[in-house]
């Protein structure tokens, strides 16, 4: 399915203008924001429906930056396309969360080792049972060891990959019972495409929110931790 000069309905590049390892944000902006503080000599390569798109280089790596907009359906097309029509071996997702979990703060960044979901994504797959999306363990792996290294606070566990922003009936009790850290709203379906294709995906997250206590990021926080994610996340290409 690789291999034509062909843009799909949603991505306007060629065959070959994205890299093999794509970063990838639910904000646009943010990405043009990572391709023109981190990346050398970055090339816009999508502008279809503004989720904008960027191919350079990370010391001497090539590397793309792409928005994939809110929700599963958005970046379920997004991430099937880039696997299946671009050729793309490994997507990391790069977004904020809201912490669910007592020992997590604003700033603190998720490793998410699996999304549990409450999507209907999975039904597509007539599996015999209950699907587990996971992390691929490589990146997983290095992506800890950034976090070491950089001496970044992290926690490593499961996130949940939410349908709804504004839930009519909320029970994350249920959730918080089951040892889960934060709520987002991808990253489950990321796993599922990565897992499906036979590549690679992993899944990070910085505190943006707690539902809990009612801690709120404000413009300085992220401005000065956001970007955490972002090194981590480059570390990994």
């Amino acid at each position: 399915m690789t291999g034509n000069n062909t843009p799909t309905p949603h991505i306007g590049a060629k065959y070959g203008e994205i890299a093999p390892t794509v970063i990838m944000a639910g904000d646009p902006l943010r990405a043009k924001f990572m391709a023109e503080k981190y990346l050398d000599n970055p090339v816009q390569f999508n502008n279809v429906r503004g989720m904008l798109g960027f191919t350079g280089t990370y010391k001497g790596k090539p590397v793309s930056v792409m928005g994939h907009g809110m929700g599963i359906p958005s970046i379920g097309i997004y991430t099937y396309e880039l696997y299946n029509f671009y050729g793309v071996k490994t997507i990391v997702r790069i977004g904020s969360a809201g912490a669910i979990h007592k020992d997590l703060h604003i700033g603190d960044l998720v490793l998410a080792m699996g999304a549990c979901t409450d999507s209907n994504y999975a039904a597509q797959y007539a599996l015999p049972g209950i699907f587990a999306p996971i992390a691929d363990y490589d990146l997983l792996r290095s992506a800890v060891n950034a976090c070491e290294k950089l001496g970044y606070k992290y926690k490593v566990g499961n996130v949940v990959s939410s349908d709804v922003f504004y839930s009519d009936n909320p029970q994350t009790d249920k959730w918080i019972k089951m040892g889960v850290l934060a709520i987002e709203m991808e990253a489950a379906a990321l796993y599922m495409n990565a897992a499906r294709s036979g590549n690679k995906a992993m899944a990070l997250f910085t505190i943006s929110d707690h539902i809990l206590t009612g801690e709120a990021t404000t413009a300085e926080a992220r401005q000065t931790t956001f970007t955490r994610m972002m090194d981590v996340a480059l570390s990994l290409v």
